[in-house]
């Protein structure tokens, strides 16, 4: 069966201009034109077109989507897959959340009393879904399963003045090492103090510091393109520029 763009549109919930941008974008060519000069969307398409709108749902952008079905390596079945479990987790977090609104809920209505731990501990939840989602597999490779289960642990365990804390750290290194990158000096004094803020950090998200692995995520900050772009915000060649002053405070750089 062939679908024009306004049928195909309507089957699946979507308008007629998103399809032409689909299209437009070489995300998703139409099977073939009409005679009368219209688009025709045949099977394979139809079920290319859901595999788009399962990653949109998991909030993948359109660029890396068209990477990934475009890829000679595609494997639909494999992705089906892996669209259930991560709709399934999606699932979970949005039961918890339900449930932590429904007792906040009963808590301002006076029915139950809700402790502060109890309000935060969906949101903890959401993130180290979403943290395990973006980068759990490359993190699980280079310190083990062991280790960053103990980090989510901790994440559970945090109190909100505590997270709170994280936060307040994880700017404050951004704010330095922008300042260090104006005077353009890892070994530097706002450098090294971009690289102990980093490490106060980590120890509220490890239980235990190292040299070597700080030293070791500072690589990871260069090679993984996420982290790299996460730390090229703050000015072009921000990720490199940390690496070096944190292999410098940790005296990993010339080993």
């Amino acid at each position: 069966m062939e679908y024009t763009v306004h049928e195909l549109a309507k089957l699946a919930g979507i308008t007629s201009r998103t399809l032409r941008y689909y299209d437009e974008i070489g995300l998703l060519k139409p099977a073939r034109w009409s005679e009368a000069g219209y688009r025709l969307y045949g099977p394979r398409e139809v079920d290319r077109l859901q595999q788009i709108l399962f990653y949109r749902e998991l909030g993948v952008d359109l660029e890396t989507i068209k990477q990934i079905i475009h890829s000679p390596s595609f494997d639909e079945l494999k992705a089906l897959r892996e669209h259930r479990q991560q709709l399934l987790e999606k699932r979970r977090h949005l039961d918890a959340l339900i449930a932590s609104v429904e007792k906040t809920i009963a808590a301002k209505e006076g029915g139950i009393m809700m402790s502060d731990k109890e309000k935060f501990a969906a949101f903890k939840e959401q993130l180290i879904e979403e943290n395990e989602r973006k980068y759990g597999e490359e993190i699980r490779q280079k310190y083990g399963d062991e280790q960053v289960d103990r980090s989510n642990d901790r994440l559970r365990k945090m109190t909100k003045a505590q997270f709170d804390e994280a936060e307040r750290l994880s700017q404050d290194v951004l704010e330095a090492l922008k300042e260090a990158m104006q005077d353009g000096n890892p070994a530097g004094e706002a450098a090294q103090r971009a690289a102990d803020l980093h490490r106060q950090w980590l120890g509220l998200w490890w239980d235990h510091y190292s040299k070597e692995a700080h030293a070791g995520l500072a690589r990871l900050y260069v090679e993984d393109g996420r982290f790299k772009a996460y730390y090229d915000q703050v000015h072009p060649g921000a990720a490199e520029f940390f690496k070096e002053a944190i292999w410098i405070y940790t005296g990993m750089k010339d080993r």
